[in-house]
């Protein structure tokens, strides 16, 4: 059973001056779901040449996580889009790992903080609101069209 996966060969020699790279690139998603404490369940996307024992061997041996299972399944690509010449263009399929690793504590960053308002300028939301008040009052319903809505008709 032979995979397409290119490899760099290796050369003898002492001692081993190179630096061996993956070829391929894998992102974390992150989980729709709360997960526990003690028991963490990531997400991967990763390409479609990667089998779960290489995800399993790699992140044992760079990240030194305890890897208890990995399960994968295909995404296919949407192709519901269509270009310039009304042809439909197919996104391209990916791999999508589960990786369950017992022990670990991981927490993703907080990359967009809401920012809290100072209490020191009120005055910002009162503008806000007086504009959205003003907002509604031009779109409330016109007496004359006797419930009509506003797309019908000019």
């Amino acid at each position: 059973m032979a995979r397409n996966v290119l490899y760099p060969l290796y050369q003898l020699g002492n001692p081993q001056l190179r630096v061996f790279r993956t070829n391929f690139f894998i992102w974390l998603v992150r989980p729709s779901m709360a997960q526990p404490e003690d028991t963490m369940q990531f997400q991967f996307r990763i390409p479609m040449e990667i089998t779960r024992v290489d995800l399993r061997n790699y992140l044992e041996r760079i990240y030194n996580m305890p890897v208890a299972t990995v399960r994968t399944r295909v995404q296919h690509g949407s192709n519901r889009k269509r270009d310039h010449r009304n042809v439909r263009v197919k996104r391209p399929d990916y791999k999508v790992a589960y990786v369950l690793v017992y022990g670990q504590t991981f927490t993703f960053p907080d990359l967009f903080p809401e920012k809290k308002s100072p209490d020191s300028s009120p005055s910002g939301d009162n503008v806000q609101d007086k504009l959205l008040e003003e907002q509604r009052q031009r779109q409330s319903q016109d007496p004359w069209r006797s419930g009509l809505p506003n797309w019908f008709g000019l």
